[in-house]
């Protein structure tokens, strides 16, 4: 089986250069964090739009757990409601300041929102939210009808 030759059409030979694997690999993780920032921000709505931050949900027999990482982010910049049964998470984290040359930076600034709908009624009056460490846990209690009962099976 023959095997394809790479031909080069230039006239004036080309001096050899070494292959740096590593740096090509991160030539292309640029080009793609590139084209990716441009996805993302014109689907944002213009320069670096709203994003949501990674989240996580749980459901415990009492309540809902909503997590979510805001690395950065101050406690007054977050803000938490709910609106019938949808949780909105929304805020703002703030470039920090530096007095060096960035190189590169992939962590998220600017405005940021989630929301989920939550499957069941919940008790609005005893929402809590807590940030610790970067991580927002809003905790929504169930309420009362929407707990699962146990019931007793008897005999007949």
């Amino acid at each position: 089986m023959a095997l394809p030759v790479r031909r080069t059409t230039s006239v004036s030979p080309r001096p050899l250069q070494r292959w740096e694997p590593f740096r090509e690999l991160e030539q292309m993780q640029e080009q793609m964090d590139r084209l990716m920032q441009g996805v993302w921000s014109s689907a944002g709505g213009g320069n670096g739009g709203a994003w949501m931050p990674v989240t996580d949900i749980e459901e415990t027999d009492d309540a809902w757990l909503i997590e979510a990482e805001l690395p950065g982010v101050k406690r007054e910049d977050v803000n938490v409601e709910m609106r019938d049964s949808e949780v909105i998470i929304s805020g703002d984290i703030k470039e920090k300041e530096r007095k060096g040359v960035l190189r590169r930076q992939t962590r998220k600034t600017g405005e940021f929102e989630y929301r989920v709908t939550l499957p069941g009624d919940s008790d609005a009056e005893h929402i809590e939210a807590n940030l610790h460490d970067g991580v927002l846990t809003v905790r929504v209690p169930k309420a009362e009808q929407a707990k699962p009962r146990r019931i007793e099976v008897k005999a007949a």
